[in-house]
């Protein structure tokens, strides 16, 4: 963890899954929780958090935002922009980096209720994050310097690994395939499942092997020098049982069912923007 990181102090708007996943992160990465704090409505969640985390806690956004060099936008999309309105003038006057991690909000919508002309990162993470496994999509506007840029690295580092994008449309695409990716998974891991059951096998069995199974996977593609195709190749014996398996998947199309239904998730990633930028 660099210096700078270090002396950042970062404001968390919303104290969500997903805010404490990041937060909790940066503390076992060693992040001083005196530089943190975290806005929730409910005393109760902001007691839970003092609790368990150590850091401080505001009911007052404003308040939280007066003196951070960071403030993370973590409240859902569809409350974001009262939010934004209401923090106008303190953003203004401190001007931190402003990372939003709402899905479908654009940094032109996200600066328009800001007031403008701020350093802004948008972040696509994923629920794996809840365990410091996730994977999160980041792009910048032309405001974010070089400091900036290595504080959101940092920041998301801290619950997993980091792809920035070029171009802001393409979170959309980070929204398709890692956003929105773990359902895919967990879908076919249950189907998996329902698959052994149907075999024969016990339900608590079914479930742990197709569980350690799609982690072992996981684990394998991560680690290994082969890309996932030769991998598939290697394990694929001529005339075997995964040989008839795989023939199976592709006789009912799966890699056209993967793309249609990443495309379908772009698309609805795209509409969001239009429709929450006109809310």
């Amino acid at each position: 963890m660099t210096d700078t990181f270090q002396a950042s102090r970062v404001a968390f708007l919303g104290a969500g899954n997903m805010a404490g996943a990041i937060f909790g992160g940066m503390l076992e990465s060693g992040y001083p929780a005196s530089a943190i704090v975290a806005t929730a409505r409910s005393e109760s969640r902001r007691r839970e958090i003092a609790e368990q985390y150590g850091i401080r806690t505001e009911a007052d956004n404003a308040a939280a935002v007066a003196d951070a060099d960071v403030v993370v936008l973590a409240v859902k999309p569809q409350m974001m922009r009262e939010l934004c309105l209401s923090l106008r003038d303190a953003v203004q006057q401190r001007r931190p980096l402003i990372v939003s991690v709402a899905a479908g909000l654009t940094i032109e919508t996200l600066e328009g209720w800001l007031g403008g002309e701020l350093a802004v990162v948008r972040c696509m993470p994923n629920t794996p994050s809840l365990v410091g496994a996730g994977a999160s999509g980041l792009y910048a506007n032309d405001r974010v310097d070089a400091s900036q840029h290595k504080i959101a690295t940092e920041l998301f580092e801290s619950v997993g690994l980091v792809e920035w994008v070029e171009r802001e449309a393409q979170i959309d695409a980070v929204a398709a395939i890692s956003g929105s990716g773990p359902a895919y998974f967990f879908l076919f891991m249950e189907s998996l499942e329902a698959a052994g059951i149907e075999l024969g096998l016990p339900p608590d069995s079914a479930r742990r092997l197709a569980l350690q199974t799609a982690h072992g996977a996981a684990a394998l593609a991560s680690q290994s020098e082969f890309d996932p195709a030769e991998l598939r190749r290697r394990v694929t014996s001529p005339n075997g049982t995964t040989e008839r398996a795989i023939a199976a998947f592709e006789e009912g199309d799966l890699a056209g069912l993967v793309e249609k239904a990443t495309h379908a998730a772009a698309a609805r990633a795209r509409a969001l923007s239009q429709e929450l930028s006109q809310a």
